[in-house]
């Protein structure tokens, strides 16, 4: 007897449910689409390491470069302005003129795929944001490899897709993974990926069983070449800190609303940002690589702590011994070389500038706590830690993930309670100030420019 399988369900395919059909996947097609999640998964995690050994290399190139300056009798701040601005201007004429989609961080342009709204060229864009997020990081801008890694990593799964004829929602899942082990690959922080993967992009992802296997199988994959080259420590070596006691968890509380706000505030300037660079004509636009890689190489200069990443940053913080005042001066400094890093239109991702900031605005707040309330708060660095995800989620609106991420990053599973209230009052936050999330911004920022742009 015939079965009909809508009918035994009771549900139609194409309904709003959006039934996924990879329920229907037979053994072999589940077999190979696990086997194809592997591999991307593999490639997202190698390529992803060499790019975190290649910007490392050129970090250390840089810094030994400005320390021989003394040697020629050259101003001190000559070589980190010069070779900030050459770095950048190379960027962006990269960026300009052969992937326009590979500035910024590029998650947009992944969910914007997934959608069927943007294209994934990666014969172009994987070398071009390889290359330019190298000079990018390298230079010294306020912005992070976690952005080139997860867009790296979902085009590498439509380069597998497209090699191996997987279409439909076999694509999807396949360009999902690979983003998912990019984040995984960036952080060191596989389930990290996948929570990301489900979380942020719940929209687009084809959400079903065997889907979330091969997210998991990919994240997997890229957490083990990366701990080839690691090896098994987290993200971020700092102290464990124990629970604190449950009376201080009004304080996580208050501290969360404070990150909503902030977050608002973020996501709008970071736009304003953009607007104001893709706003400049002439001169002004053509070279500005030049002036505002200068500028930042005088700040970095200058004012070592507030550009960069942030990697070294966090760990420096955690160390810090003394004003308090002086964290809260980098946490300002810092939200303004972020913006204009990031505004810039260079290859970079605001994950791990979030994450400083976070432990930044944590440590000083959490001075006080200690302070005022020693019985129950033990040590600053536990808002630290809270921070990190709160401004995060505050921001990109991914709970989940900004638990787990910081958690995952800091090995402090003890610090899950406060962790998730301090979370979830900057997400309920952020969201009643009507607040949406930053990435969704700058997707329907990148089409309406796509619509605007004259043809030819």
């Amino acid at each position: 007897m015939k079965v009909d399988i809508k009918r035994w369900f009771h549900i139609n395919i194409n309904s709003p449910l959006r039934f996924n059909k990879t329920f229907l996947l037979s053994s072999r097609e589940i077999s190979l689409l696990l086997i194809l999640s592997t591999l991307v998964g593999g490639l997202a995690g190698f390529i992803g390491t060499v790019f975190h050994i290649c910007v490392n290399t050129v970090i250390r190139w840089r810094t030994a470069l400005i320390d021989y300056a003394p040697t020629f009798d050259l101003p001190g701040w000559l070589i980190p302005v010069v070779s900030s601005a050459i770095m950048l201007q190379l960027t962006l004429i990269l960026v300009r003129r052969f992937a326009p989609e590979a500035g910024g961080s590029g998650v947009q342009e992944i969910e914007g795929a997934l959608e069927g709204l943007r294209p994934l060229r990666w014969r172009r864009l994987l070398p071009v944001k390889f290359t330019a997020g190298i000079l990018t990081l390298g230079s010294g801008m306020v912005m992070g490899r976690e952005g080139p890694t997860i867009q790296m990593g979902g085009n590498i799964g439509r380069m597998i897709a497209e090699k191996f004829k997987a279409d439909g929602d076999k694509e999807n899942t396949l360009v999902t993974a690979g983003a998912a082990a990019g984040l995984a690959t960036a952080f060191n922080a596989p389930l990290s990926g996948i929570l990301f993967a489900i979380e942020e992009m719940r929209a687009e992802f084809k959400y079903g069983t065997y889907s979330v296997q091969a997210v998991a199988a990919a994240a997997f994959t890229a957490a083990v070449i990366v701990r080839l080259y690691t090896g098994q420590i987290p993200d971020i070596d700092m102290s464990h800190f124990e629970a604190p006691a449950l009376a201080s968890l009004p304080l996580f509380f208050i501290f969360g609303v404070i990150f909503g706000l902030f977050g608002v505030l973020f996501s709008r300037y970071l736009v304003k940002t953009l607007d104001f660079f893709s706003n400049l004509r002439g001169p002004t636009y053509t070279f500005t690589g030049l002036w505002a890689g200068g500028f930042i190489g005088y700040l970095g200069w200058r004012f070592p702590h507030i550009t960069g990443g942030g990697d070294d940053l966090i760990v420096w913080a955690m160390h810090y011994g003394g004003a308090a005042s002086f964290l809260l001066i980098l946490f300002v400094s810092r939200i303004g070389t972020s913006l204009f890093s990031y505004g810039t239109g260079a290859p970079g991702g605001i994950f791990a500038p979030m994450l400083a900031l976070g432990t930044l605005f944590g440590l000083w707040f959490g001075h006080y706590a200690h302070s005022w309330f020693p019985d129950i708060i033990q040590h600053p660095g536990i808002f630290a830690v809270a921070g990190m995800g709160a401004l995060f989620a505050a921001t990109v609106r991914a709970p989940l993930t900004g638990i787990v991420l910081s958690i995952e990053m800091t090995n402090n599973y003890s610090l899950i309670l406060p962790m998730i209230l301090t979370v979830g009052s900057a997400t309920v936050t952020a969201e009643l100030l009507g607040s949406k999330p930053v990435y969704s911004t700058l997707l329907k920022r990148t089409l309406r420019l796509a619509k605007e742009k004259p043809a030819g």
